[in-house]
């Protein structure tokens, strides 16, 4: 494959745009999607047509408006291009239907923002995101409203909180004296994921179901001798990451980083920097692929947080920055990052935000998935706290404390062999264990789940970091001596602020004590999680800036519940099923047989115990009566629930249906251990694991 001609094949990018598209056309979408102009609809006849062209030629014969529902996930509809001329067909894209489209909204989430029997919905053009084409359909990236207006996707939203973060960012930057076009944040999100044999998958009923293992006792080989982590990659995954690379890289997506991750069969896919709503079409493109392209090698892909109990499960590193059209990085600290007042203002800014909203950075990376994930050994906390690093972290102790501070600075490295290199050696050291971390020059979020959309991460960053700008450019705008205001509004931001900030170890009881005492929030779960959306205080940052009304933040919160309701109520159906009808009457089978074995032998062998059998047979009962009794609870427990009531419902699916289900689930993995692996009815954990060569 020749990268560098075939990138980008199968989008209509920049290069495309300039070739095909009369200058002044181009021209003025250009200044659309670079300064974000308004959209001049007077060109958009010519680019559809030109769009078409291009589409046709690369065998596209139907077009989609793109979007992405508050499902989480993308949604299409198909409209070919034909269209009657005479008794003859021809093939047409008109201006109104590339900037418009009408979709019937009914079926979609929209957290009681509109009533059912009103059912007409709009998708709008992103001309910032560009088209492409995949299976013979041309893909245009879309906004998804309302006919009342409302939104009802991720991607309207996220435009709304970069426009907000623009519009704020540029008020700093004015106090500077520094001028530019445009302010964007630049995502890149690091994809984790499993791949396993499809044979192995369709046997499990509960990983087609739900998308994780709810029963499994532990692989007697799992990460523990940290052999696997960019280990030497298998041949089969090998041929997957291949293909996977040159199909990502013909839409434009620029996947530069594969190795294997901690557990056995996980693996990590890392893009390039982009701009956020580009990122995110590129990333939810990117799940897509992969389950595509893990199939055409008698894979599956599983994208879920937590599928496997007892190893490391998934996660979305989300590496976020904030950039001028220039080039000036705001995050930026320089070489002396202590006379840099630009970077200490965006800095104090961010850990500012951080802490006024730690509970609505929580709940936007809440779901049923990843619940199973914070918290855990490979993953950060659900407690957020900022990681700073040596070099600003000291920065930031000597402007808390009044201190001088003793500028760090990257050292040279050497392992002392005269033949090795001189290797730079960085100002700090990173922290896997903060859920977001500052890394040089920008900020890793890193408790995005891996199947998440990363829209809602992103929306929440934009959002408070624009207000954290916005009160700041409020109060210096006008200030006769600005650095004389500027120093005193980071000293006294970063003194209020400073217990957001923690440059040790996350994980374990002694971080969530110390949390506890500076009163940071420690909610575990999404049904925990969530409800601080609703505050007041949280509402009106999104409202304030632009990003959401009032009742549209409501109704992503109570979608949000709803949906960690249906996820556990489904998985808890899933468990009841697979453990009646599959579970305990094999357990049932293999305990007549041993009966029957030593009734046989001891007409045989009278004077014989068989000690052993008869053990077994009484453990193997009595687990599987505690299986079927904990069975009943969760059965009678998940009918008591009102499922109307989100709050209520949500509430219970938390504190009682999955500790009923934890119980199901200790003694099921227990029988699994000592039950013949001939009657077992599922693959274990090893076959699932290790099905891969």
């Amino acid at each position: 494959m020749n990268v560098p001609e075939t990138f980008g094949i199968n989008v209509f990018n920049d290069s495309v745009q300039k070739e095909i598209l009369p200058k002044e056309v181009y021209k003025a979408l250009r200044a659309t999607i670079e300064a974000g102009k308004q959209l001049d609809v007077s060109i958009a006849g010519t680019v559809a047509a030109a769009m078409k062209d291009w589409a046709v030629s690369r065998g596209a014969t139907h077009y989609t408006h793109w979007f992405q529902p508050l499902t989480g996930l993308t949604a299409e509809k198909h409209d070919s291009f034909i269209e009657p001329d005479g008794d003859k067909a021809i093939m047409r894209l008109t201006g109104k239907s590339l900037i418009v489209g009408e979709s019937d909204a009914s079926s979609f989430p929209s957290g009681g923002s509109r009533v059912t029997y009103m059912a007409r919905g709009y998708t709008a053009w992103d001309p910032t995101s560009p088209a492409f084409v995949k299976d013979g359909t041309l893909y245009i990236p879309t906004i998804f409203v309302s006919y009342t207006g409302e939104t009802l996707d991720k991607k309207s939203p996220l435009l709304r909180s970069m426009t907000a973060l623009d519009k704020q960012a540029k008020r700093i930057l004015k106090l500077f004296g520094i001028e530019c076009k445009k302010v964007c944040t630049e995502v890149g999100p690091e994809q984790e994921y499993f791949l396993i044999s499809e044979d192995e998958y369709f046997k499990r009923k509960d990983l087609r179901l739900t998308g994780r293992t709810l029963f499994g006792a532990p692989v007697t080989r799992g990460q523990e001798l940290e052999d696997h982590y960019y280990g030497a990659i298998k041949p089969a995954v090998a041929e997957f990451m291949r293909d996977l690379d040159e199909e990502l890289w013909s839409y434009g997506i620029f996947s530069k980083t594969k190795h294997n991750e901690v557990a056995p069969a996980q693996h990590e896919m890392a893009p390039i920097f982009s701009t956020t709503n580009i990122a995110v079409d590129g990333n939810m493109l990117t799940m897509e692929i992969m389950k595509r392209v893990a199939k055409k090698h008698n894979l599956v892909c599983l994208l879920h947080e937590k599928p496997f109990r007892g190893i490391n499960g998934s996660g979305k590193h989300n590496n976020w920055s904030v950039s001028t059209d220039t080039g000036v990085n705001l995050l930026n600290p320089g070489s002396e990052p202590e006379n840099n007042l630009l970077f200490k203002l965006c800095l104090t800014a961010v850990v500012k935000a951080v802490d006024e909203y730690q509970g609505v950075m929580r709940a936007s990376v809440a779901s049923a998935g990843n619940d199973h994930r914070l918290g855990a050994d490979e993953a950060p906390p659900a407690i957020m706290s900022v990681y700073l690093g040596d070099q600003i972290g000291a920065l930031v102790d000597s402007i808390v404390k009044g201190e001088s501070y003793t500028a760090t600075k990257a050292e040279k490295g050497s392992i002392g062999v005269p033949e090795s290199p001189i290797f730079p050696k960085d100002a700090t050291d990173r922290n896997r264990t903060s859920p977001f971390a500052f890394t040089g020059n920008k900020f890793e979020f890193r408790s995005l789940g891996s199947q998440a959309n990363v829209s809602d991460a992103n929306i929440c960053l934009n959002t408070i970091v624009a207000q954290a700008f916005c009160e700041f450019a409020d109060e210096l705008e006008g200030k006769k001596d600005l650095e004389k205001a500027i120093n005193a509004l980071i000293s006294r931001e970063l003194k209020k602020h400073y217990r957001i900030i923690f440059n040790l170890d996350g994980y374990g009881p002694e971080w969530e004590q110390e949390a506890a005492k500076r009163g940071l929030l420690n909610n575990k779960n999404t049904a925990d999680a969530v409800p601080v959306l609703y505050e007041e205080k949280n509402l009106e940052v999104y409202v304030k800036q632009g990003v959401f009304t009032k009742a549209e933040a409501i109704a992503r919160a109570d979608i949000r519940l709803e949906n960690y309701t249906k996820i556990i109520n489904i998985e808890a159906l899933t468990m009841i099923e697979m453990a009646k009808r599959d579970v305990i009457p094999c357990v049932s089978d293999f305990i007549a047989v041993l009966c029957q074995n030593v009734a046989s032998k001891q007409a045989v062998c009278q004077d014989i115990p068989f000690k052993t059998e008869k053990t077994l047979i009484k453990r193997l009962s009595a687990l599987n009566d505690a299986t079927s009794a904990a069975v009943e609870k969760l059965e009678a427990d998940l009918n008591k629930i009102d499922k109307s009531q989100i709050s209520e419902a949500s509430q219970a699916m938390a504190h009682v249906i999955i500790p009923d289900m934890e119980d199901v689930r200790k003694y099921v993995d227990e029988m699994e251990t000592l039950t013949s692996s001939d009657y077992w009815p599922y693959p274990t954990y090893f076959d699932l694991l290790y099905s891969v060569k």
